[in-house]
């Protein structure tokens, strides 16, 4: 089994951003680009399509996914009329933050750029990307997890294909969990005694780490079946950090961190890598592409790790939830949106699947989860475990309903100074839930939207 690619390190180091350049006030749904050449008119055949491939033509996409330029160089076999310059822009926020000024200035925008799920609702709101409901991809639903479609459906558009995705399980080190004679937890309650008993056994090891991010905490209140965000007509916004699954997700990270059983160990620094290896950080609750980072970054542990479904409020229920993913939109401002649109298919629905499974990423496309070689694949390093059953397992339990903002980059962008700064103080994260929610609401209201702070 190959591992993810290295860029989900990346990809989640930029869950918390730095909003500069990326307000998308509501003036700017009348600044999209509008398409000529051979951009779609309402509706577009496979064949119109099809005969866009066999002209000569180029188009670029802005992705950090290594997979996509090999993916681009099978394309241009398979279509020797059509060039695909695949450009890094950055990862993440740096990434968007180029791609809003190409907007705004009206031109400099690629044919297509990579974008995380959290980050969509706020490109598609300014009317910046193509629904590709145009192209008749609204009847791939079928094709994708329910979770990774509702991702890129808003409203009654399409506005992105899904490229990969992170249903969330508990990494765990299991050469730890033997040595203290742990049980792999099942519940939150069940995860917050062995906290205990393991910080008793050894003072310097701890259940996980927990500095506070944004993309964890809502992922984590996903589980915990919290509704907190709707969005009604474009601008009518609903924000409630207090809801049930908030409360439960808190209130249990709460006794965490008020006995000092959390690790105050930043992810992805050197601190982290070397507390996963030598096992004072014994579990990590995360998305599906974390494998290919703890072998590539923890080699030192091989062997050692295993993966388990995520633990439940309730014991034998099935909940899990998304953390990290994205995928891949046409821009409004594309000259060659046939074309792009032809790519995009091959990438995300075609044959670029399987070459993003052989580079390590873990797919969202339900015939590609279901297959035996997925399933099937074990790993040296988890012990020979066949971990893809575990992970695939948790992609059908992510609970459903779930949405984000239409301004969820620039709320991420608050969270340190708000929700981080009961982590700094191991003070209520209810409280600081609430300081999240008021900061956001009142840069909503400031936006043109309409928010209601429950």
């Amino acid at each position: 089994m190959k591992a993810p690619h290295s860029t989900r390190k990346a990809l989640r180091r930029t869950a918390v951003v730095v909003a500069t350049g990326l307000a998308l006030s509501m003036s700017l749904a009348a600044c999209s680009g509008s398409g000529t050449g051979s951009t779609a008119s309402s509706t577009a055949s496979a064949a119109d399509i099809t005969a866009a491939l066999n002209e000569k033509s180029t188009i670029t996409v802005w992705a950090w996914a290594p997979a996509v330029e090999k993916i681009a160089a099978a394309f241009e076999k398979e279509h020797p009329n059509v060039t695909v310059k695949v450009v890094n822009a950055g990862t993440g926020n740096d990434q968007y933050i180029k791609l809003q000024n190409a907007i705004k200035a009206g031109s400099g925008a690629p044919d297509i750029a990579q974008i995380e799920y959290y980050a969509l609702p706020q490109f598609a709101l300014s009317k910046s990307l193509a629904d590709l409901s145009a192209y008749g991809f609204d009847s791939y639903a079928s094709e994708y997890t329910d979770s990774t479609w509702g991702s890129v459906k808003l409203g009654d558009g399409i506005y992105a294909l899904p490229q990969d995705s992170g249903p969330m399980a508990m990494f765990y080190n299991k050469a730890v969990f033997d040595k203290y004679g742990l049980t792999v937890p099942t519940t939150w309650d069940e995860y917050v005694a062995t906290a205990k008993k393991l910080h008793e056994a050894n003072p310097n090891a701890y259940i996980t780490n927990d500095t506070g991010d944004a993309g964890f905490t809502t992922s984590m209140i996903w589980q915990a079946g919290g509704q907190p965000y709707t969005t009604t007509d474009s601008t009518k916004v609903s924000i409630n950090l207090q809801d049930a699954g908030s409360k439960k997700f808190a209130d249990t990270w709460n006794t965490l961190l008020s006995n000092d059983l959390l690790a105050a160990t930043p992810s992805w620094s050197d601190e982290w890598y070397k507390g996963l290896g030598d096992g004072t950080i014994a579990t990590l609750n995360i998305g599906a592409w974390m494998p290919g980072n703890l072998e590539s970054g923890v080699k030192e542990a091989a062997g050692d790790w295993r993966v388990a479904p995520l633990p439940t409020y309730t014991a034998g229920d099935k909940a899990s939830a998304e953390n990290g993913g994205g995928g891949d939109a046409i821009l409004e401002q594309s000259k060659n949106k046939l074309v792009a649109a032809g790519f995009l298919q091959y990438m995300n629905e075609g044959a670029g699947t399987q070459i993003s499974i052989d580079a390590g990423g873990f797919p969202s496309t339900v015939a590609d989860l279901n297959s035996d070689a997925f399933l099937n694949a074990t790993s040296d390093y988890f012990g020979g475990q066949k971990i893809n059953q575990v992970l695939v397992q948790s992609a059908k339990d992510v609970v459903p309903g779930w949405s984000y903002l239409p301004f969820q980059v620039y709320s991420n962008s608050i969270f340190k100074d708000t929700v981080g700064q009961a982590y700094a103080a191991k003070s209520d994260l209810n409280a600081g839930l609430t300081a999240w929610q008021k900061a956001t609401a009142d840069y909503g209201n400031q936006q043109g939207f309409t928010v209601t702070s429950k």
